[in-house]
């Protein structure tokens, strides 16, 4: 572990404190600053985030991810990240949650390729990457989430559809986008408050619960 890498830790632990979140314990912190670093190594050519900056990188994304992660029910077992991307929120659930069985679902050949070597390089045994559209999985997982993906209500209808009975569907959206998305979802969900998300501008997350039957 670099010394570099355990000061982003330190930082990221700073800015959890400052949000009034739970820290992170020290070895997870360190795991935070070597994904950060692979994220910013990768990016410089492939634009996976279009936020560069180590502190925009920390306090948007890492932190929304934490605060998500924080947020899903104890009692699940699988969780499926729908258009993962740079693997927001789910690697941080992945290391947050090591209890977790995580799937993330990237179509874009080279965005899912920068997934697998994060968790070669985190060393996330229970996570793994499903290389093309979250739809064709043929699959239900306990939660779904999802976040910044293109056509966000068109994928909310699909990640709706993949959520088991019983299951749990965590998209981290802002309040105004809220209804709208709520019913693309479908009656069969009944929705939790909203949970703010840190860094203001509106966002959210909450948990929405579908039918057992």
């Amino acid at each position: 572990m670099s010394n570099e890498e355990t000061l982003v830790g330190e930082r990221l632990n700073a800015l959890l404190k400052e949000a009034d979140l739970e820290l992170v314990d020290l070895a997870t912190a360190e795991r935070f600053g070597e994904y950060l670093t692979l994220l910013q190594r990768w990016n410089a050519r492939l634009n996976l985030t279009a936020v560069r900056d180590q502190e925009g990188i920390l306090s948007r994304h890492f932190l929304e991810s934490i605060a998500c992660a924080r947020t899903l029910p104890l009692d699940i077992t699988t969780v499926l990240d729908f258009g993962s991307g740079a693997g927001f929120p789910g690697v941080p659930i992945a290391l947050c949650r090591p209890d977790l069985r995580v799937t993330l679902a990237e179509s874009q050949g080279k965005k899912a390729a920068f997934l697998n070597e994060a968790i070669r390089t985190l060393d996330l045994t229970r996570t793994k990457v499903h290389s093309g559209r979250a739809e064709t999985l043929g699959s239900l997982f306990d939660c779904v989430t999802l976040r910044a993906v293109d056509q966000m209500q068109l994928a909310m209808k699909s990640a709706a559809a993949l959520v088991s009975p019983g299951g749990w569907l965590a998209p981290m959206t802002t309040g105004t986008e809220l209804s709208a998305m709520q019913a693309v979802a479908g009656e069969c969900f009944t929705w939790n408050i909203p949970m703010p998300l840190p860094g203001g501008a509106d966002r959210i997350v909450v948990l929405g619960r579908r039918r057992a039957s």
